[in-house]
């Protein structure tokens, strides 16, 4: 039965209060803070992140506009930009950093039996990297190119539920492949990654440490065959061999043989090449995850789409990671509660529904009932006569 909550309060409902303090007091988030929390910062910046807004004036007028409900929301303190404004230059980006993993953790457990479309008990991860443009006047501290500043978000998607476990913000000089070096491999997993990430030092590491990588070869890549297996090439398969580095310095990074599988994707009409030291699955396998692996394009796509971190609210470094770090936590949330309530709908449509209905007293699951979504057609018609025939 609804107590009277508001859409935007039961969405909060489903944080880890206890956890978000330990994350505050950690970087000492609430040191000195007379009113404005670091709780109040959140709450604000993911009602813009819900709602859209364009602007700190934006999300001002629109909370001030419903004043009477905010207590009742979680919002102590007095909205306004210029303290909000504050709040997000000031307050360490680092809280929201790991609050965002503690909801990654949690979202992974409630997704890690749903299916990615390949029947393997192993995490699969998609590994890629996505520039966000900005005004180099603006915002000159994200070195990028002479005459543009941008940033780079390196994110690893688990495939199960497309949660992004690992996020490194960067300026948009630092090269992809450069991520390789702080990403702690899992034992068992795979890899899968774009050809921009095929460093043979780098792969051996990840190699080493018990984890497989599949990634699409260079064209410039030199190799020897040792020998080849029988494929089906009905599948789109051209060969599956066992090969080995030719180049002495591609040899010295990477002393042990890899596995060369080619593939013609019917969709796109390419002749793909993938490189992996994945020896026990099918090719067609091999083939099938590196097509997962733009799953994480789509993820990219759908939070400059959806989430507000194309447009910043703050022009400094740490405003910039707070407002990509509480969207992230905001994209995971959703996916919590969909999973929670057992939601039927995508993450696009849960979403513009929050959109409208935050300050709505209705139960979640009431506004996102798929009964809503259906037309009801009576046989009978309900228009009232204005003439007898």
């Amino acid at each position: 039965m609804n107590q009277g909550q508001t859409v935007f309060s039961q969405i909060m409902h489903y944080l880890p209060h206890k956890q978000f303090c330990q994350c505050v007091d950690r970087y000492k988030g609430n040191q000195r803070v007379r009113s404005f929390t670091c709780l109040d910062q959140y709450l604000c910046m993911a009602f813009a992140q819900l709602t859209y807004r364009e602007s700190l004036r934006d999300i001002e007028c629109c909370l001030r506009a419903f004043a009477s409900k905010l207590y009742h929301m979680g919002i102590r303190g007095h909205v306004s930009r210029t303290t909000l404004a504050d709040a997000n230059e000031n307050r360490d980006w680092r809280i929201y950093r790991d609050f965002a993993h503690i909801l990654i953790q949690q979202a992974r457990t409630l997704y890690k039996q749903d299916d990615f479309g390949v029947e393997l008990d192993q995490t699969v991860y998609a590994l890629d990297a996505s520039t966000i443009d900005l005004c180099l006047s603006l915002f000159p501290w994200a070195n990028f190119r002479s005459a543009k500043a941008a940033v780079k978000l390196h994110t690893l998607l688990d495939l199960r539920g497309n949660i992004p476990t690992f996020i490194e913000i960067t300026d948009g000089k630092v090269h992809d492949v450069n991520i390789l070096d702080i990403l702690i491999p899992e034992p068992g997993a795979t890899y899968v990654m774009d050809r921009g990430y095929l460093d043979f030092h780098r792969l051996y590491n990840i190699h080493q440490s018990g984890a497989f990588f599949i990634i699409r070869k260079k064209t410039n890549t030199v190799l020897h065959r040792l020998y080849s297996r029988p494929v089906d090439k009905t599948t789109g398969l051209h060969f599956d061999q066992t090969v080995t580095l030719v180049s002495p310095k591609s040899k010295k990074d990477y002393p042990q043989n890899l596995r060369l599988v080619k593939f013609h994707d019917p969709d796109s009409g390419k002749k793909l090449a993938f490189l992996t030291n994945q020896f026990s699955l099918p090719a067609f396998s091999i083939a099938q995850l590196y097509k997962c692996r733009w799953q994480v394009e789509l993820f990219f796509k759908w939070i400059k789409q959806h989430l507000r971190i194309k447009a910043f609210y703050g022009l400094s470094e740490n405003a910039v990671k707070t407002q990509i770090w509480i969207a992230v936590s905001v994209y995971v949330l959703v996916a919590i509660i969909k999973k929670h309530l057992r939601i039927d709908l995508t993450l696009y449509t849960i979403l513009q529904v929050f959109s409208v209905t935050l300050f709505e007293k209705i139960l979640i699951s009431q506004a996102l009932a798929p009964d809503f979504y259906k037309p009801r057609i009576t046989s009978e018609c309900i228009q009232l006569k204005l003439f007898d025939s």
